[in-house]
């Protein structure tokens, strides 16, 4: 599947954008909570239930990448609220373990995963991660910073070990796995339409267009 995040400040531009993003073909949307400057539970589950669309809900606190300002109590809360309007929720492995099984009893099905803006760790490491996400949700992710070209290797290395697993390289370097990793078995892979939510992401267009050719 193809996922198009949208990173909104505001209800309105949020549907504004996921209306485009399904009309150029997405398969499932990200709404990232964290970027709408005054997040409420109530307006959100009112534009996923007018949406007839897949939809996975993330609210990434700022230590993974993330813009939410409230507490992480506020974070989780909004999570748990708007789950049973959403197909997937998107909750870290390093939330603490009180709150993110919170969110996970409360998900339909839930995305355990796992960021690193630094470097691409080894692929025992990487294994590790994907095991631990695995026996805590229905689908691991993880998404690295590579360093040199090796580094995107690993990364398409462990997808092809794994399964239910959704793995990125990001940057510049990796942008070619954002294209490749559903060959390597990742079940999605993330494209933009209006603005990249991560370094190196690929538009809606390109990455239909290889898929299409690839994938039946």
């Amino acid at each position: 599947m193809i996922c198009v995040p949208i990173l909104k400040k505001s209800i309105d531009s949020a549907l504004k954008t996921a209306d485009k993003s399904i009309k150029l073909g997405a398969d499932i949307l990200e709404l990232r909570i964290d970027a709408l400057e005054n997040p409420d539970s109530d307006e959100i589950r009112n534009l996923l239930d007018n949406l007839d669309h897949r939809f996975i809900a993330t609210n990434r606190k700022r230590a993974e990448g993330g813009f939410f300002k409230g507490s992480e109590l506020e974070r989780i809360e909004i999570l748990v609220e708007v789950a049973e309007s959403v197909d997937f929720v998107d909750i870290e492995l390093q939330t603490e373990a009180k709150y993110r099984s919170k969110v996970i009893k409360a998900s339909k099905s839930s995305i355990i995963s796992y960021h690193d803006f630094d470097r691409t760790p080894s692929m025992a490491e990487l294994l590790d991660v994907v095991e631990k996400e695995k026996k805590l949700g229905d689908f691991a992710k993880f998404a690295v910073t590579p360093r040199n070209m090796q580094d995107t290797l690993t990364v398409l290395e462990v997808l092809s070990r794994v399964s239910n697993t959704i793995g990125i390289s990001m940057g510049e370097l990796g942008k070619y796995t954002r294209v490749v990793a559903p060959l390597f078995g990742s079940p999605l892979t993330f494209a933009s339409v209006d603005v990249e939510s991560a370094p190196g992401q690929l538009d809606i267009h390109n990455i239909r267009k290889f898929l299409d050719q690839f994938i039946p």
